[in-house]
């Protein structure tokens, strides 16, 4: 790894959080940024936005081999085996759970306008796998599922090679049920990465990635029952919004082929298991 210069970026407001709990991970060993020592206070906040200075980490970009899947499935399991077992940084706590049926209504109208004008064809059956997560969510509330300090935003274009993943954006660090983060890493590790796969992980690419993961991770029975409502709701949560707010997407056929591969998962990804 060689550091030649720095990244100046906006942080959330619990920036000193953030930081307390990315050096705590940096002290355990996992690679990840964290600030540069500067003679003033880092991060910053000016006006109502806090700011950051990274270090500029080199290295390769992520392309999809089967050692980078494994290698990014380890660096996840190894960040969710360091979480304290309560919020302990005091991260912002997932609380996501008020989604309702007009809302539902509204980005699927947006979404069927969107294709239409692209000129390419989705499964239909979307509308309702949306419908039934809206009326999971208060027992997804109410489940205690296992949660997690964790950078929540595992993707592809947060990694850097150096040779073994490295992540550059720890900004979005929550605390939130642990198979929520698994399952927004399944869905959307592809996302926004010129080149990774227009596609989420095939099935046997999942296993390669969970297989990392569980080197350091022993998922619990209630987490392995709620798998299929997890990844309905983060669905629901991460991924409604792209389809329905970004129209341009829609034009670029990589993120066309994304999308149909992501609608197929959410209406049937019974193979995409926790074991």
């Amino acid at each position: 790894m060689v550091i030649n210069d720095v990244v100046v970026k906006r942080t959330q407001r619990r920036a000193d959080n953030v930081m307390a709990y990315t050096n705590m991970l940096k002290d355990r060993g996992i690679k990840v940024v964290t600030p540069v020592k500067l003679q003033v206070d880092n991060p910053q906040k000016y006006e109502d936005t806090n700011f950051v200075v990274y270090p500029f980490i080199e290295g390769e970009q992520y392309s999809g081999k089967e050692k980078e899947i494994y290698e990014a499935g380890k660096l996840l399991g190894q960040i969710h085996s360091f979480s304290p077992y309560s919020n302990a940084y005091n991260l912002f706590e997932y609380d996501v759970y008020d989604f309702n049926l007009q809302e539902v209504e509204e980005s699927m109208e947006a979404i069927l306008q969107h294709v239409d004008k692209a000129g390419v064809e989705i499964d239909t059956g979307l509308k309702r796998i949306l419908l039934e997560s809206v009326a999971s969510q208060e027992e997804l509330y109410h489940a205690r599922l296992p949660h997690v300090a964790t950078p929540h935003d595992f993707k592809a274009n947060n990694l850097v090679l150096v040779p073994e993943p490295f992540l550059i954006d720890p900004d979005n660090a929550t605390w939130i049920p642990r198979v929520f983060d698994l399952a927004l890493a399944l869905l959307l590790f592809h996302n926004e990465h010129d080149q990774a796969p227009d596609q989420v992980f095939t099935i046997d690419e999942w296993k390669l990635f969970l297989s990392g993961y569980k080197k350091y991770i022993v998922l619990t029975d209630k987490e392995k029952v709620f798998w299929e409502k997890a990844k309905q709701h983060v669905f629901l949560d991460e991924v409604m919004w792209l389809m329905a707010e970004y129209e341009e997407d829609w034009q670029n056929s990589s993120q066309q082929k994304l999308f149909n591969s992501l609608i197929r998962i959410v209406i049937d990804g019974s193979d995409y298991k926790l074991v």
